[in-house]
């Protein structure tokens, strides 16, 4: 049914739960996936602490790293389960915009993604990116709760 699942993940503990799913799903299916982390561009005046702190090369670097990092647990298992995989980081504060805008430009047939990923105050302020996909994707969106 599905050939090419986009996986957007931001390395939570709920986020690995849908992974593993996802790519159980793809080996089950024949189909391929790619892993997706989207990571916001570096800004003077933020709300994210770790920006604050850093130049912006040093963020762009450690955040580089972060997302290779994220990614790499998705092409560890979907090697191992035999699922041709491949990873994209897109940089971008608007999450849902770049999850879709990425399973269009990869012709992505499904994104699968966790019901939840930020939590506490960032998630009531930012509201849920898997929401936010929900209402705007053309494309099916499979939810991992």
């Amino acid at each position: 049914m599905f050939k090419h699942i986009l996986l957007p993940t931001d390395g939570s503990a709920s986020s690995d739960l849908a992974v593993q799913a996802a790519v159980q799903l793809a080996r089950d299916m024949g189909a391929r996936v790619t892993g997706l982390h989207v990571v916001p561009p570096f800004h003077t005046f933020t709300y994210r602490v770790d920006m604050i702190e850093d130049t912006e090369d040093q963020y762009e670097k450690e955040s580089e790293a972060l997302a290779r990092k994220v990614l790499l647990t998705i092409e560890n298992l979907a090697q191992e389960c035999g699922v041709p995989c491949d990873t994209v980081i897109v940089r971008s504060d608007d999450v849902h915009d770049a999850i879709i805008e990425t399973a269009r430009d990869r012709q992505c047939d499904l994104i699968a993604m966790a019901s939840h990923g930020r939590r506490g105050v960032r998630g009531l302020l930012l509201g849920s990116e898997t929401q936010k996909v929900l209402t705007h994707s053309l494309i099916p969106v499979l939810v991992y709760r």
